[in-house]
């Protein structure tokens, strides 16, 4: 068969295939060619361009913009919620939604889940999650001591209990609180067999789930009383801080803030352990906290990231 002959061939089964949703049978019959010839000339017009596959979002989906910020910022996954507004209330709920599926998608068993537990970013996500039956053996630890206020410990309690109970596993709380007096009364807390046990658990963690902190506190963490003073948020902002995850700060490149009082204070995971936890997602949505997702993208702080649509494109800008 002449070249000229041949390709005509080619972009007829094409056409038959693709545009008239024709079977190989189908078209072999037709064109008196055996079934493996129809697939071989399918083959081929993949390789000559004949036929090229576009692939069409469905509304409501950022496909685009996600692979972009993945791109930009070296993400492993980036989630996109679409919520009605731009304000964090108006957008909480979304992104729950969103991070709550991809937990209940990725989880494998055995996996040990780090929380911190200092977020309202998280409740919406929990609230509405669903049970994930497929997975086993699972350990939820909290990375960071939420005692103290009663709010701040019913909140901890709540989301750590909760996961567990989602994804059929065990909890393990850090009894202590998430700000302590002095560097002292940490080292002493970290001695209580039942805490150092939650500790040592910080090394096993395989997915993190974190809320990211903007300078200015949420209106949660400001009513639990047990907040860094109006003092100690302005020595942070002096020194560079946009904001922090698990109560640890960095800059707008995404550099720790070290040697400050909050690295005595605060009772929890470190920072740079994020760094060896193979999942670590960051959940953060809303005007407010813009500057601090930044940051912490700059920083590689998390290499998951689900957010909303206004909070992506702004990101996307940056």
């Amino acid at each position: 068969m002449r070249n000229g002959a041949q390709a005509r061939l080619i972009a007829e089964v094409a056409r038959m295939y693709h545009q008239d949703r024709r079977t190989q049978l189908q078209i072999a019959t037709s064109l008196n060619v055996s079934q493996g010839t129809v697939c071989r000339f399918l083959k081929r017009a993949d390789e000559l361009g004949i036929v090229r596959t576009t692939v069409s979002p469905p509304a409501g989906t950022f496909v685009d913009l996600e692979e972009l910020l993945e791109q930009k910022f070296g993400l492993s996954q980036v989630i996109i919620a679409r919520a009605p507004g731009d304000s964090e209330e108006s957008t909480q709920d979304a992104v729950g939604a969103a991070a709550a599926h991809f937990l209940e998608i990725t989880l494998r068993p055995r996996a040990v889940i780090g929380v911190a537990t200092w977020s309202a970013s998280l409740l919406p996500v929990v609230k509405q999650m669903h049970p994930v039956w497929k997975v086993s053996e699972c350990k939820v630890v909290q990375v960071l001591g939420g005692e103290g206020h009663p709010s701040v410990e019913k909140h901890a309690s709540y989301l750590v209990s909760q996961l567990a109970r989602l994804v059929q596993g065990n909890a393990h709380f850090l009894s202590a609180p998430g700000l302590v007096a002095s560097k002292e009364a940490a080292d002493i807390l970290a001695q209580d067999p039942y805490v150092r046990q939650t500790i040592e658990l910080f090394d096993q963690i395989t997915v993190a789930l974190l809320g990211i902190g903007s300078l200015e506190p949420s209106p949660w963490l400001a009513d639990s009383g047990n907040a860094f003073s109006i003092e100690e948020l302005r020595s942070l902002e002096e020194k560079g801080a946009v904001g922090n995850i698990c109560l640890r700060f960095y800059s707008a490149t995404g550099g720790e803030i070290r040697d400050v009082f909050g690295d005595n204070r605060v009772f929890g995971i470190k920072l740079e352990r994020l760094r060896s936890i193979p999942t670590v997602v960051g959940i953060a949505s809303g005007k407010r906290k813009r500057k601090a997702i930044l940051g912490a993208l700059r920083g590689r702080w998390i290499n998951v990231l689900v957010t909303d649509q206004f909070t992506a494109e702004s990101l996307a800008m940056a």
